[in-house]
């Protein structure tokens, strides 16, 4: 059994940070905690009093939980400046700053934004679940590891019908085909330049901007990213009448996820 506490770890809010809609292989327990698969380890966290717990049946490495949920950032001082840019962004960063963006493995990301495609967060978790379970390794008699690149493009659409993701199934492949080839390096669009990265994945079918945008902030850690669907858009237009999402800097991304959230729990500014 391993174990890892994390201290001080503020501002933190493992609800917001695991329930906001960047990843889909958490789910909460009864007691507040949440347990997760992340790279092949079934892990459950807690955070109580500013410490952050990990335990599993596995031994955990302190080096990727910290960056998993990117403990090594100051997000105090983020918060702090992104604060001073518009005063709804002040209050959108005062009820949701607890939200920290998650370090998450590329392909799984891009495997589940493809999904996510006119889709609740709820339906996601199901598909994601039934993927992993009838493709990944199982890993004990409730988890299963997300599937690589090279099982999912050995796969055909026929054969990804259990999962029932429709449409998305051919997405799947193709995404899977292209970076298992080669054709599309994930961890090369890390330092390469924004719009060059983001054009790398739109080669992949069914892939446009807001999931290329949603893979390079989860899956990538570009944090400058703002991925905008319906409710961002929305939100922009009313609440930052004539702002873009580049106009919101290199933190941009965790801006996003602060607009986003405050705007899904105060739906009344939008009457």
């Amino acid at each position: 059994m391993g174990k890892l506490v994390f201290e001080n770890v503020s501002p933190f809010d493992l609800a917001q940070t695991l329930d906001c809609g960047q990843s889909f292989r958490w789910n909460e327990n009864s007691d507040g905690t949440f347990t997760g698969v992340v790279k092949g380890i079934v892990a459950t966290a807690k955070y109580e009093n500013g410490e952050l717990t990990i335990e599993s049946g596995f031994e955990l490495s302190e080096k990727m939980w910290e960056s998993y949920f990117d403990l090594g950032l100051d997000y105090g001082k983020i918060r702090d400046d992104l604060s001073k840019m518009h005063p709804v962004l002040k209050e959108a960063s005062e009820y949701a700053g607890g939200i920290r963006i998650l370090n998450q493995e590329p392909f799984e990301a891009l495997i589940t934004f493809i999904i996510s495609q006119n889709n609740n967060i709820s339906r996601i978790k199901g598909i994601v679940q039934r993927l992993c379970e009838n493709f990944g390794e199982k890993i004990d008699e409730t988890h299963y590891a997300f599937p690589g690149a090279e099982r999912l493009s050995s796969l055909s659409v026929d054969d990804l019908a259990v999962i029932r993701a429709g449409f998305r199934h051919r997405y799947i492949i193709d995404a899977a085909k292209r970076v298992h080839s080669g054709e599309i390096d994930l961890s090369k669009l890390r330092t390469m330049d924004y719009l060059d990265a983001q054009k790398e994945l739109m080669k992949i079918t069914g892939v446009g901007v807001k999931v290329a945008d949603c893979v390079l902030l989860y899956g990538l850690h570009r944090l400058e990213s703002f991925p905008l669907d319906v409710w961002m858009k929305r939100a922009l237009s009313v609440l930052f009448e004539g702002y873009k999402g580049d106009e919101f800097g290199l933190y941009g991304g965790i801006a996003q996820q602060y607009i986003f959230h405050y705007s899904r729990h105060h739906k009344e500014l939008f009457d």
